[in-house]
């Protein structure tokens, strides 16, 4: 399902989970007893995101980003603190000015919203402080844009596709702890077989082994395509 171009669209995964969908880049709400837990704001192109949230939780918002891009960052001055990894904070600021009010995350944090929780899985290489947040409970991790069917950034000065690649081998050493992948962008849901798809494809372009395409859109890249997966580069 794809965003109305008007406004965010809320759309129900369960009784308290939902997914964001904002014209092709998707956040997440997850609704605890004691407060709920927002991933990403999205382009903030399409009115309030707070206003959308406010339809289905009156209980008080934690927003973490999974990254600093800004079509991740467009509504968080609605909020009063972001929470990213600590080695995203440089590249947050660049988008929202040194005064944005940001706190630090790190590896191995526990984000509890009251009979849920999620842990903080650092997964550099799209940017440096990526992150993932891994639900054992529900068996569920949500990957930001580092594990996409859709089309990953892999240009400009803040990728790293060697660290990226074994951001890949971490996701994979773990997924005995997931069964469902919630990506930032494209299908939804995914499963374990597109971070495998995402590393062999990353490993073929990283040996040159992928034809250069012209992209579908004005980026300084180019595409490069193997099977289930795809980057700009």
């Amino acid at each position: 399902m794809t965003a109305n171009t008007n406004s965010y669209e809320a759309v129900r995964i369960d009784e308290n989970t939902y997914r964001i969908e904002n014209i092709g880049v998707r956040s997440y709400l997850f609704i605890g007893n004691s407060k709920a837990l927002l991933i990403d704001t999205g382009f903030g192109n399409c009115g309030s995101i707070i206003a959308e949230i406010n339809k289905i939780t009156d209980k008080p918002v934690m927003l973490v980003n999974s990254h600093a891009d800004p079509d991740h960052l467009g509504s968080n001055r609605e909020f009063d603190m972001a929470f990213m990894h600590s080695d995203e904070i440089a590249h947050y600021k660049k988008h929202m000015g040194e005064d944005a009010p940001v706190s630090p995350l790190t590896e191995g944090d526990i984000i509890d919203i009251g009979g849920r929780q999620f842990e903080v899985i650092h997964i550099p290489g799209h940017t440096p402080g990526s992150i993932a947040l891994l639900d054992r409970k529900n068996r569920i991790i949500m990957t930001g844009d580092t594990v996409s069917k859709g089309t990953v950034y892999m240009f400009g000065e803040m990728r790293n596709l060697p660290t990226y690649m074994e951001s890949l081998k971490k996701l994979i050493s773990m997924s005995d702890s997931f069964d469902t992948v919630y990506p930032s962008h494209g299908t939804f849901p995914l499963t374990h077989y597109q971070i495998s798809a995402n590393l062999e494809a990353a490993e073929k372009l990283a040996a040159g082994e992928l034809e250069a395409q012209e992209p579908p859109m004005p980026v300084p890249a180019k595409l490069y395509s193997y099977k289930d997966a795809s980057f700009f580069y």
